[in-house]
C-alpha cells in the first residue's frame, strides 16, 4: 500500500460537495484529457454525460449538472470565479451550446446531452457517470469514471490517487503504525513523523508553507461567511446564521478588514456559552459558504469543511496554542488521520453515510488539537478514536438532496466533538483504553457496508423523507 500526502487530504475546493461536485468535475477534465489524447477536440461533434445512483439522485442540489457543464466548458474549480458560476452555466443551458474545453463551440442540450439517471446505479460504486464523445468522423469515445470521496475519481482500472500516491520512508497505514514509527524514530510529536514523510512529496519549507496558504484560506472562508446575509440558493429557503451569530457576539463593536475582525474575536470574552457560540459561528460560517458553491477547504469532504476550520479558528483564537509551528502541526496531524480512514474504510457519504465525513473530519480535528495541545501521539490518536466512535452510524439524508440541513448544523456539532474528545485524550492514559483506532475504524467501514443505501447520500431516507421537500 503506498502513503498519501495531506494535502490530497485538507485542500482547496469548491462547494457544496467533494464527492458529487468537485468529483464529477475532475471526471470532466480527465475526459477532456482523452479527448485530447485521441482525435482531439476540433474533431469532437457531440459530448455526453450520464450520471447514475447517488450522483443523480442528489445530482442537482448537490450541483453535480453543473460541475459536469462547467468541467467541459475546461473551467478549473480551484481559480473559478464563484460568483459566476450560476451565469455560466444558465448560459448553456439557454443556448443550448457548450464551449468544450474552451476551445470549440457544440450543441449541448441539458437532458439529451447531460442526464441524471436516478433508476440505475452502476456496480463499481454508487458515484458511477458515464461521458460518451462522438467524433465528426463517427468515431466514439466512451469512459466511466467514479466519485470515490473527497473529489478523487476512480476508474475501474485506475484512479486519480495512483499519480499522488508514493512509497514514503516511514508508511504509516494504520494507527499502530504511526505509533511504531515514532518509538522507532525516538519522536514526541505525530507532526514531526508527518514532516519526514512529506519530504517524499515537497521539501519540509514547502509543507510548512502549503500548510499556512491552507489557514489563509480558512480564515478568508469564514470572513466572507460571517459577513454574508439573506437565503441560501436550492429552494429550501434556509437562512444564514453566521452573519447574524457573528453581529450578536461582538456587540457593538466594528470592524473593515479581516485582521480587525479576527483581533476582536481573540478579545472576546471567554465564557464556556461564548466560546461554544463561536465555535458554531466558525463552522456554520465555513458550510453556509460550502452550500452556496463557495471557495472552502475539503477537509477531508466539502460536506464536513466546517469541522477543521471551526476547530483551529478555536485553537488559535482562544487558547495558548496558537501561531504559525501549532497551526502547521495541526493540519499535518489532522491530515493523517484523514489517510487512515481513506485507505482503510472510505470519506464517501455514499459509501458510508455521513460517519464517513463529519465523523472522519471530527476525528481529524480531534488529533490535531491533541498534539498541539501537548498531547502524546498516542493521546492524539485516542482523541480521534474518541470523536469517530461517537458519530458511528450516522447517516447522510440530505433534505431536497441539498448539502443543508442537516449538513451544516452537524458541522458544528462534529467540531465540538472533536474539542470534547481532545479534552478528555489529554487527561487520560491510551494504555488503559479498551478500543483503538484502527478498530473503530474498522468498525466504522463494517457500518458503512450495513447501512441501508436510503441513509447513504440518496435522499431516500431519514430526515430527507420525513421532511418530505422534493428535490430542488
Amino acid at each position: 500500500m503506498e502513503s498519501i500526502s495531506v494535502f490530497e487530504i485538507i485542500k482547496v475546493g469548491i462547494g457544496p460537495s467533494s464527492s458529487h461536485t468537485m468529483g464529477p468535475w475532475n471526471a470532466s477534465g480527465l475526459f477532456l484529457d482523452q479527448i485530447r489524447r485521441s482525435q482531439g477536440i476540433a474533431e469532437v461533434k457531440e459530448v455526453f454525460v450520464e450520471f447514475f445512483g447517488s450522483l443523480a439522485k442528489t445530482g442537482i442540489g448537490h450541483g453535480t449538472d453543473i460541475a459536469g457543464m462547467l468541467g467541459l466548458s475546461g473551467e478549473d474549480f480551484k481559480t473559478i470565479d464563484t460568483t459566476t458560476v450560476d451565469e455560466k452555466t444558465e448560459k448553456i443551458k439557454s443556448s443550448g451550446q457548450l464551449n468544450l474545453g474552451g476551445e470549440i463551440i457544440i450543441p449541448f442540450i441539458y437532458g439529451k446531452h447531460l442526464i441524471l439517471n436516478k433508476e440505475q446505479t452502476l456496480e463499481f460504486h454508487p458515484n458511477g457517470m458515464i461521458f460518451k464523445v462522438v467524433f465528426n468522423n463517427g468515431e466514439i469515445l466512451e469512459q466511466d469514471y467514479y466519485s470515490i470521496g473527497g473529489g478523487f475519481v476512480a476508474t475501474k482500472e485506475d484512479n486519480t490517487m495512483s499519480d499522488l500516491c508514493i512509497r514514503t520512508l516511514y508508511p504509516c497505514h494504520k494507527g499502530e503504525d504511526i505509533l511504531k514509527n515514532v518509538n522507532k524514530l525516538n519522536l514526541d510529536k505525530i507532526s514531526d513523523l508527518v514532516l519526514l514523510n512529506e519530504e517524499s512529496w515537497r521539501p519540509e519549507n514547502e509543507t510548512r508553507k502549503e500548510a499556512l496558504y491552507i489557514w489563509e484560506q480558512i480564515r478568508e472562508c469564514i470572513y466572507k461567511g460571517v459577513n454574508k446575509e439573506g437565503l441560501l440558493p436550492g429552494g429550501l429557503n434556509v437562512t444564514r446564521r453566521a452573519a447574524s451569530l457573528n453581529r450578536r457576539l461582538l456587540g457593538d463593536k466594528t470592524y473593515n478588514t479581516q485582521e480587525e475582525w479576527y483581533q476582536l474575536v481573540q478579545e472576546a470574552d471567554e465564557t464556556f456559552t461564548t466560546i461554544n457560540k463561536w465555535v458554531s459561528c466558525f463552522a456554520l460560517a465555513v458550510n453556509e459558504e460550502n452550500a452556496s458553491f463557495g471557495r472552502i477547504i475539503t477537509a477531508p469532504t466539502n460536506g464536513a469543511s466546517g469541522v477543521i476550520p471551526a476547530v483551529l479558528m478555536y485553537s488559535q483564537a482562544f487558547t495558548p496554542y496558537k501561531g504559525d509551528d501549532k497551526i502547521v502541526r495541526f493540519l499535518l496531524v489532522a491530515g493523517e488521520v484523514g489517510t487512515l480512514f481513506k485507505k482503510n474504510a472510505t470519506i464517501s457519504a455514499a459509501m458510508g453515510g455521513c460517519q464517513a465525513e463529519v465523523g472522519v473530519s471530527s476525528a481529524m480535528a480531534a488529533a490535531g488539537l491533541t498534539e498541539i495541545m501537548g498531547g502524546t501521539p498516542a493521546q492524539a490518536l485516542m482523541a480521534a478514536e474518541i470523536a469517530m466512535e461517537h458519530h458511528l452510524g450516522m447517516t447522510c439524508d440530505p433534505i431536497a438532496g441539498l448539502v443543508q440541513i442537516p449538513c451544516i448544523e452537524r458541522n458544528s456539532m462534529g467540531a465540538i466533538k472533536a474539542i470534547t474528545a481532545a479534552n478528555i485524550a489529554i487527561e487520560s492514559d491510551p494504555a488503559k483504553a479498551r478500543v483503538s483506532l484502527d478498530e473503530v475504524i474498522q468498525s466504522m467501514w463494517e457500518t458503512a457496508q450495513s447501512m441501508s443505501s436510503r441513509f447513504k447520500e440518496t435522499s431516500e431516507g431519514g430526515l430527507a423523507i420525513a421532511v418530505n421537500v422534493a428535490e430542488c
